[in-house]
């Protein structure tokens, strides 16, 4: 390793901290001792490859089964070839496993991998394949929706399995009854949230024990007053949290709060629990990800089936952003080991040929319902509200990321608190502004760039 990589990682150190938990049976060790860099044998060459994933709750099943007939088949197409998976929650992975073992070396030979900031911060301590000639060997790069996520310096270095849009989904029973229309301004919005809290139901349904799942909402509105670009900018030091578009943002969230149009006891609730109440009747809107749009359709949704519709966030008076823009993107998908000895690129390239094709893609849009990752010349026989999500996205004006893959880890979790701050009501915004402020000067480096 070259003096830029050893700095890149002793980088990486001191931002991860220190590295309290290793992976087993992954990275160069490993491989050497289970046969990584392959031996024949009756003419066979023997390669093992460790694999990690996250698809390990009940909702997802059908992305591990996709996800697993792959292993089958490329295992079938390679005889020698073994693969060796580990499931783990995703939080788990993305926050504290992966780091650890980026800074020691110690990662599996695939991985599950968020784009962005994450990325760079990995591309940096060379720790990542880089698959530009694999890509370019299959001829899939202009396949992809978006590769860009997964891109530094015009190298890809991990390829997206499905990508997501976050927008409010909605009851249209409730809508109906109350004689409510899809809100187009932030004005209308509010009107609907009084009217269906007077009706006796939550206007919206929200889970933030979990802080990243209070920053979904609060990334659009802040979007909506501040603009694409803003976060960004406050991300290298050319703009401030403190600025008053972005001050606009957090007062927005503020009086969802303050005009209790959020559940009372949000921060105590388990992420499972507000899909439930927008399932039950409970709740008239859920602002998430399509990552949930397997539970929310088919017999999943119970007696709301088919009743279930989805909109883009309102635009709001006076804001800077683009009214039309979505929070989209193709942020989840594979990372390899830079590690990775001839043989053992070889079955990855084999991997990646039987993943992302559009047979597979069709499959991870209809049994998983998940955005496809990659162009699809058929969209026959999708569900009712997948096809009004991907009308809405297919309007939108122009996508913009999510706020975790512009910030350092450091400063992402430091938002997820300010914006529970603001739940609880215990620090107005005004007080989260300024002290993000000061966090974000107190960033070794600036961030936010590709």
């Amino acid at each position: 390793m070259g003096k830029k990589g050893l700095q890149a990682l002793l980088a990486l150190v001191l931002l991860l901290g220190p590295a309290g938990c290793f992976g087993g049976g992954a990275g160069e060790s490993a491989n050497q001792a289970e046969g990584g860099e392959g031996s024949a044998e009756g003419g066979a060459t023997h390669v093992n490859l460790t694999i990690r994933h996250t698809q390990i709750k009940q909702s997802v099943k059908a992305r591990l089964k996709i996800l697993q007939d792959v292993l089958d088949e490329t295992e079938r197409q390679n005889p020698g070839l073994k693969f060796q998976l580990e499931g783990i929650d995703e939080i788990i992975n993305r926050d504290q496993k992966l780091k650890a073992e980026m800074a020691t070396g110690s990662t599996p030979d695939i991985f599950e991998v968020f784009g962005g900031s994450d990325l760079r911060l990995y591309v940096k301590a060379q720790r990542l394949l880089d698959l530009t000639p694999i890509i370019e060997e299959l001829g899939i790069g202009q396949q992809f929706q978006s590769l860009e996520e997964f891109t530094v310096d015009g190298r890809v270095y991990g390829l997206p399995f499905g990508g997501y849009s976050e927008a409010i989904y909605y009851n249209k029973r409730i809508f109906r009854e109350l004689g409510l229309a899809v809100p187009a301004t932030w004005e209308q919005l509010m009107e609907a949230c009084e009217r269906i809290r007077q009706a006796g139901y939550s206007p919206f349904a929200l889970s933030a024990k979990d802080p990243w799942l209070a920053g979904m909402m609060w990334n659009t509105i802040m979007d909506r007053y501040a603009g694409t670009d803003k976060l960004r900018a406050i991300a290298s030091g050319k703009a401030k949290w403190t600025d008053p578009d972005v001050l606009a943002g957090f007062q927005a969230y503020a009086e969802i709060v303050d005009k209790r149009y959020f559940p009372a006891d949000a921060l105590s609730q388990e992420e499972k629990q507000q899909a439930k109440d927008l399932l039950t009747g409970k709740a008239a809107m859920l602002f998430t990800g399509t990552w949930d749009l397997a539970g929310l359709t088919d017999d999943n949704a119970g007696p709301y089936k088919n009743d279930i519709g989805y909109f883009s966030f309102p635009s709001v008076t006076g804001g800077k952003g683009d009214p039309g823009a979505l929070n989209a993107g193709y942020s989840n998908g594979f990372g390899f080991s830079s590690s990775l000895s001839g043989d053992q690129r070889q079955m990855v390239k084999s991997f990646i040929r039987n993943y992302f094709n559009e047979q597979v893609q069709k499959r991870i849009l209809l049994e998983d319902k998940t955005l496809p990752s990659m162009k699809l010349s058929d969209y026959a026989g999708i569900d009712p509200l997948i096809s009004e999500v991907l009308q809405v996205v297919g309007n939108a004006s122009r996508s913009f990321p999510a706020f975790d893959s512009i910030f350092s880890p450091r400063m992402n979790a430091e938002i997820g608190i300010g914006l529970q701050e603001l739940i609880g009501q215990v620090k107005t915004p005004e007080q989260v502004a300024k002290d993000l402020q000061q966090l974000q000067e107190s960033e070794p480096s600036p961030g936010g760039g590709s």
